[in-house]
C-alpha cells in the first residue's frame, strides 16, 4: 500500500496526535532518509486567515529557536493546499503520558526535567518569545530522558501588544493558566515561570494544584486561591524545594523568580542538596551548615508595606471571610442557580436552554463571526463566540456596539442571564425582542463583564435576547464563552 507523500518528500507513516487546529504525523523524509514529525493544518482551516497566520507564526517563532531543549523546526510549506510544518522527530512520550504511566516522579528526576524545560524557555525569552501554554503535553522526552519544549503555536512576541487570536479556542490551558492570563493581564516571561511551577507541582504530586468543574472555575482559583502546601502532598520534599514551588506560583508576577534562568538555578541548587546536607540544611560559604527556614506565605508586597491596628485588621479579616464564602458559592453554582434560593423567600427559577443564533451588527456590514454563535451555548467553556477585532474600545468610532443573538426557543420573560468569558473587562447589557433581526428593548443595566457575570433582567418578554456589547476592555475584541439563563418558575 502506497503511503501519502507531502511536497514530494515527506511520506506519512502514522498519525501520532491530533488537535483542534492540526494533526501530527510521524513521517519519513525520503530525501534525507530520516524520521520527522509533520504537523498539518486541518483542511477546513486553510481558507481562514486567522488560523493560517497562527500556524505560520508558530513556524516563524520556532525557526529562530535552536536549543537542545526545544524541538527544532526543519521545514515548512504548502502542498496541494495543505499547510505543514516539519519538526525533528522525538521518539518518546510526552510528559503527560509519562505521568499517567508512572505517577509522581522521583524528586531528582522531576528537578532535572523542570530545569531543562526552564533552560529551553529561558532561551525562548531571550529571543523575545513567551510560550504561554507550558504544560506536560507540550514537553517531549527523548529516549535518554531529556526534555524538549514543543508547540509554540500561541507564543507571543514581547514587542507586540496583541497577537493573532484563534476563534473558538481559549489561549492557554486552564490547569496551567497564570493568574494574569486568567484575568486578562499582560503576558511576560513570568507567565511561563508560573506555568512551569504548576508543571513541577504535578511532577512531584501527580496532580495539578487547582481543579474545578469548568475552565472558568479553575481559572478563578488560579487568580484567588493559594496553591496546596507541597509538603502535605510530598513529605520527602525539602523546605527549599517547597519554597521554590511557592515562589513560582506567586499570584503577583513580581513575586516570582525574576527570570527563568533564576528558576533553573534554584532547581539545580535543590538538586545539589539531595547529595549534600539534609533537606532542611544548606552549606554556607564557610562550610558550616545553615538552616533554611521556609518563609510563611506572605501577602502581596503592596499590602506588606503598611501596619494595621487590631480593630481595622479584624474588620478586614471578617470582610475577607465573607468575600471568600461568596466566591465559593459563586464558583460552585451554575449560571441558572444565581437567582434561585431555597427557603429564603426569594423567587424560584427554572433553567431556560438558550441557543446561540448569530452575531448582531446593525451598524456594520461584515457580520460578527456569525458561524461561531453556537459555541456560546454549547456547554464547553473552552470554545467561544468572538466579536471582530477593533482598533479602540469604542469600536473604532464606527458603531455603538455589537451583539450576540440568543434564541430561548419560546416567548419568555427571563429573570437572569449569566455570561462567562476569558476576556473580562468589556461592558454589555441584555436586550429582548420578538425577532432575531430586532428591534430589541433594553432588559438590564449596563455592566462590566468579569470572568462570570449574572445580569438581573427587568422582565421584558421575547423569544430572542441580545447580549449587546457597548465597549471593549483591555482587548481589541470580546469573547462570550458560555451563556446560561433562568426564568421564574
Amino acid at each position: 500500500m502506497q503511503r501519502e507523500l507531502i511536497a514530494e518528500r515527506y511520506e506519512l507513516e502514522e498519525l501520532v496526535g491530533t488537535g483542534g487546529m492540526s494533526s501530527v504525523y510521524r513521517a519519513h523524509d525520503v530525501m534525507l532518509e530520516r524520521k520527522v514529525a509533520l504537523k498539518v493544518l486541518h483542511p477546513h482551516f486553510g481558507d481562514d486567515p486567522e488560523y493560517v497566520e497562527r500556524f505560520s507564526r508558530e513556524a516563524r517563532a520556532v525557526a529562530q529557536l535552536s536549543h537542545p531543549h526545544i524541538v527544532t523546526v526543519i521545514d515548512r510549506g504548502e502542498s496541494d493546499g495543505r499547510r505543514y510544518i516539519v519538526f525533528e522527530y522525538v521518539d518518546g512520550d510526552n510528559l503527560k503520558q509519562t505521568l499517567e504511566r508512572t505517577g509522581p516522579l522521583p524528586i531528582p528526576r522531576a528537578l532535572r526535567i523542570a530545569a531543562e524545560i526552564a533552560d529551553g524557555l529561558e532561551f525562548a525569552h531571550e529571543q523575545g518569545l513567551v510560550h504561554r501554554d507550558v504544560k506536560p503535553q507540550n514537553i517531549l522526552l527523548t529516549p535518554e530522558g531529556d526534555a524538549k519544549v514543543t508547540d509554540f503555536g500561541i507564543a507571543r512576541s514581547l514587542d507586540v501588544e496583541h497577537g493573532v487570536t484563534q476563534t473558538g479556542t481559549v489561549l492557554g490551558t486552564g490547569s496551567y493558566l497564570s493568574p494574569e492570563q486568567a484575568s486578562g493581564g499582560p503576558v511576560t516571561p513570568a507567565t511561563d515561570v508560573y506555568s512551569l511551577g504548576v508543571v513541577l507541582y504535578e511532577l512531584l504530586t501527580g496532580e495539578v494544584p487547582f481543579t474545578g468543574g469548568s475552565v472558568v472555575e479553575v481559572a478563578m482559583r488560579h487568580v484567588h486561591q493559594r496553591p496546596p502546601d507541597l509538603l502535605r502532598k510530598r513529605s520527602d520534599a525539602s523546605l527549599r524545594l517547597a519554597a521554590a514551588v511557592d515562589r513560582a506560583l506567586a499570584k503577583d508576577p513580581e513575586d516570582r523568580f525574576p527570570s527563568m534562568r533564576a528558576f533553573a538555578a534554584e532547581l539545580r541548587a535543590c538538586l545539589a542538596e539531595l547529595d549534600g546536607p539534609a533537606p532542611h540544611e544548606s552549606v554556607a560559604l564557610d562550610g558550616e551548615p545553615t538552616m533554611v527556614v521556609r518563609p510563611r506565605r506572605a501577602p502581596p508586597a503592596r499590602s506588606r508595606r503598611r501596619r494595621w491596628g487590631l480593630v481595622p485588621l479584624v474588620v478586614i479579616l471578617l470582610a475577607a471571610a465573607a468575600g471568600a464564602i461568596a466566591a465559593v458559592v459563586l464558583l460552585s453554582s451554575e449560571g441558572t442557580q444565581d437567582a434561585a434560593t431555597s427557603g429564603t423567600g426569594a423567587p424560584a427559577t427554572t433553567p431556560v436552554r438558550l441557543s446561540g443564533l448569530t452575531g448582531y451588527d446593525p451598524q456594520g456590514t461584515g457580520g460578527e463571526h456569525d458561524g461561531d454563535a453556537p459555541k456560546a451555548t454549547d456547554g464547553d467553556a473552552r470554545t467561544f463566540w468572538q466579536t471582530e477585532t477593533y482598533a479602540t474600545p469604542a469600536f473604532g468610532g464606527l458603531k455603538d456596539g455589537v451583539g450576540l443573538v440568543l434564541d430561548a426557543g419560546r416567548d419568555v420573560a427571563l429573570s437572569t442571564l449569566t455570561v462567562s468569558t476569558d476576556t473580562p473587562g468589556y461592558t454589555a447589557e441584555v436586550e429582548a425582542g420578538g425577532s432575531p433581526q430586532g428591534p430589541f428593548e433594553r432588559d438590564s443595566t449596563v455592566r462590566t463583564v468579569g470572568a462570570r457575570t449574572t445580569f438581573t433582567l427587568e422582565g421584558k418578554r421575547g423569544r430572542y435576547y441580545v447580549l449587546w456589547i457597548t465597549g471593549l476592555g483591555s482587548y481589541d475584541f470580546a469573547h462570550v464563552n458560555e451563556v446560561t439563563a433562568a426564568a421564574p418558575s
